[in-house]
């Protein structure tokens, strides 16, 4: 279209200067001037031919009117007229080209407008996105720990209730230790609680138990499978009557028949030591018989809670 335009500027021109050499009486007005001087801005103008292509060519096909009218050498009237209607023309597709750019310039700016409100809208829509996410993990985050606190909460209480129920199993293991060693006429000593085996239990120097005598070794073992945390050290004494390898070997004898009983009544074997003295430690002068009696004993020391038996001093 522009190659064309220009074509007919060219045109145009040259038919003016054509006519001016080849007669001496006007072949132009003021106003074809003007309007061909129109043309030519009106042609320059890249709006002119983008926006209004065919106002343009009605005002070119006025000016070729007007040209042709000159060239013919009509009445200058005519001329006048034939060009001032090319101008209007002109003017008319310029001004169409102004309002169809401008009409371009505000759609271009809404649809900027619009972009730039869809960017800003997306932007808001990832924000309030990522502030979910973030509410999500925090509420994921909240449930996790509420859920390790109930756990942990949940673990205690059977723990507090294992306890107790621990704690409840000591203290009436306690209560029927202490019943049996009151029943056995048990002493508290700083070796720990020493039940004795007087002579009565025993055969006349001999070191079978009576009955009775197994029937305090049976309570004795009792407390032991009770308690399994202790130990017991068996200790058998005599009178100083004899001599001293008889009285070693009796002690010995009945120490080691109290700590086999024990053994056979269920105490286990590593709980369980025992040593003769003869006539050593004696619990009484040896002067009279019921003294003497006192001397001829089993003393079975029962170890405390967790705790080692220490070795024997000079008293017990």
């Amino acid at each position: 279209m522009k190659a064309r335009l220009l074509k007919m500027t060219s045109m145009l021109i040259g038919s003016g200067v054509f006519l001016a050499a080849c007669s001496s009486v006007p072949t132009t007005t003021p106003t074809l001037d003007e309007a061909r001087a129109d043309f030519v801005a009106a042609n320059n103008n890249a709006q002119v031919s983008s926006y209004a292509p065919q106002e343009f060519r009605q005002a070119s096909d006025a000016l070729d009117r007007a040209n042709q009218a000159a060239a013919k050498r009509e009445s200058l009237d005519t001329i006048d007229r034939l060009a001032y209607v090319a101008k209007q023309r002109i003017a008319t597709a310029q001004e169409v080209a102004k309002a169809k750019s401008a009409e371009s310039d505000i759609a271009n700016a809404s649809r900027e407008r619009d972009r730039v409100q869809l960017e800003a809208r997306t932007a808001e829509a990832d924000r309030a996105k990522r502030e979910a996410a973030a509410a999500q993990a925090q509420i994921a985050t909240a449930q996790a720990q509420a859920a390790d606190a109930q756990a942990q909460a949940a673990n205690a209480q059977v723990q507090a209730q294992a306890a107790q129920q621990q704690a409840a199993q000591l203290a009436e293991r306690s209560a029927r230790l202490e019943a049996l060693l009151v029943e056995l006429h048990a002493q508290k000593t700083e070796r720990g609680m020493v039940v004795t085996i007087g002579d009565v239990l025993f055969a006349t120097d001999r070191a079978e138990l009576t009955a009775n005598g197994m029937a305090s070794v049976r309570k004795l073992a009792d407390v032991m499978t009770q308690n399994p945390q202790r130990t017991v050290l068996v200790e058998g004494f005599t009178d100083s009557t004899g001599s001293a390898a008889h009285n070693q070997d009796l002690s010995e004898r009945r120490a080691g028949s109290v700590a086999q009983a024990l053994i056979g009544l269920g105490v286990p074997r590593d709980h369980v030591a025992m040593r003769g003295y003869g006539k050593d430690y004696p619990v009484a002068s040896n002067d009279t018989a019921s003294n003497r009696q006192l001397n001829r004993r089993v003393e079975i020391v029962l170890s405390n809670e967790g705790a080692t038996i220490p070795p024997r001093a000079a008293q017990r």
